[in-house]
């Protein structure tokens, strides 16, 4: 049996473990990170073969905070942050089978097929909309309240199955997509607060937030590998199994073996964790369930990616981010990707790569097909929509049980579970994307923010 000391306990070495790992270190403090996989990064990895850089989780994010921008600052001299091409912004919602682009200014609005004349009217009266009195309003109801049924159907019910894999009838607003709800109950309007919001000063540091599709250069792989290098070697443990918290006084250990079969018992005030909230029970035993099903209640979209690359690209001209397909059009797929359209190098010369996502809240069942049934549904949706039936070069696929955090209704009852345990267990911390939102963005504000208030209790 070993022991290791650390300043800091976190336990997961995914994206928001390693970006506190990495502000912590910043900060004066030594990170102990303890994993389960055999390599850090979590869900995201890329891999690069026979020409093709592909990812095996997620393909993008944006750059929607300061902390994320400046976190590529500080790392420009170990990664580069690889921002979406230009002639990539178009995106495509499926309606009728065919792909049709979302309007980007106010003639196309006027003359979409996606949106109904009625609700293209609607939408003049927005502003003087009442806000909802419902604060448990889901995504559905508020969108539909105040733009129209068609506006849901075929932009934001899409928008949603990009984002949560989910079901805009169940999400609740103030969870899922808090910036739109403040936009209503901060300004009574989405499109009175988005003009308003967009006078608002900002700081050089907001201007950065761009909203930028990025990546990194060769993929977000490389933002992986940036974060452990900065942390250090000596301070990730991967490979560890059986891990488990034990309060200790003022402080707290955790157990765990390693993949030599040695136990080891590692001690620190601070423990974080940033693990799925169905690894919880077992990683924290001395919470009964009652504390815990709160957060263990959270449900998961279960998600399955396939990779498809083609050497030489035959099909219909890949000139957008990708296309979305809505619930109402009942396809195999919840939309495709074009990431050699949106970054260079993703693809020999003249070929092209695919991202096609299936499954979600709506199809949990597509993850229990086999491999080939999967590969089927993908090469026939690219064959209708995207004219090219030529078998790909590269086809792999990858499939995610607890893909993608759903914010329900629960959720308020899961924040209060967390709150509550963070107060009678001081130093323990459950972080992740249990909660403060899921996209990437949000994960490196939340470890900016949880390591900040960790060094400024010690000081």
């Amino acid at each position: 049996m070993e022991t290791k000391n650390a300043g800091v306990i976190i336990i997961g070495a995914g994206l928001t473990g390693l970006s506190m790992a990495y502000f912590l270190k910043r900060g004066g403090l030594t990170p102990l990170v303890i994993e389960t996989s055999d390599r850090p990064g979590g869900v995201i990895k890329t891999l690069n073969e026979d020409g093709f850089i592909y990812e095996a989780g997620p393909n993008t994010g944006v750059l929607s905070t300061a902390e994320l921008a400046a976190l590529f600052d500080e790392l420009s001299d170990k990664c580069t942050l690889d921002t979406a091409n230009k002639d990539s912004k178009k995106r495509y919602i499926m309606k009728g089978g065919r792909w049709t682009a979302i309007p980007s200014g106010l003639f196309s609005a006027v003359f979409t097929p996606l949106f109904t004349l009625k609700d293209k009217f609607r939408i003049l009266g927005e502003p003087f909309r009442k806000p909802g009195a419902d604060p448990d309003e889901t995504v559905a109801d508020m969108v539909v309240r105040r733009l129209g049924r068609s506006y849901l159907d075929y932009a934001v019910d899409p928008f949603i199955s990009g984002v949560y894999a989910g079901d805009p009838s169940i999400l609740v607003t103030r969870y899922a997509l808090p910036k739109l709800y403040a936009l209503e109950h901060n300004y009574g309007s989405f499109i009175r607060g988005t003009i308003k919001k967009s006078r608002e000063k900002k700081s050089e540091a907001e201007k950065k937030a761009t909203r930028e599709v990025f990546s990194s250069v060769g993929g977000l792989g490389g933002l992986i590998n940036a974060l452990a290098d900065a942390t250090g070697d000596e301070n990730i443990f991967c490979g560890a199994t059986g891990i488990r918290v034990e309060p200790q006084g003022k402080s707290f250990k955790v157990i765990f073996t390693g993949s030599d079969g040695n136990v080891f018992i590692a001690e620190a005030q601070t423990v974080i964790s940033t693990a799925g909230s169905y690894n919880l029970p077992s990683l924290l035993p001395f919470l009964s369930e009652d504390y815990l099903s709160p957060i263990t209640n959270l449900k998961y979209a279960r998600v399955v990616q396939v990779a498809a690359g083609y050497k030489k690209w035959n099909g219909s001209k890949l000139d957008a981010f990708g296309g979305l397909v809505p619930s109402k059009e009942n396809r195999n797929i919840l939309g495709i990707l074009f990431p050699s359209a949106i970054f260079g190098g993703r693809s020999p010369e003249g070929g092209a790569l695919l991202s096609v996502f299936l499954g979600g809240m709506r199809k949990p069942d597509i993850m229990s097909k086999s491999d080939d049934e999967i590969f089927n549904i993908v090469l026939d949706e690219i064959a209708n929509t995207l004219n090219n039936s030529h078998k790909p070069d590269l086809l792999k696929i990858f499939r995610y049980e607890h893909a993608i955090p759903q914010y329900e209704k629960s959720s308020g009852e899961r924040l209060e579970a967390i709150k509550k345990i963070e107060e009678q267990y001081p130093g323990l911390i459950l972080a992740g994307n249990i909660r403060d939102g899921i996209g990437m963005a949000d994960r490196v504000k939340q470890a900016k923010q949880v390591a900040d208030a960790v060094i400024n209790s010690r000081s």
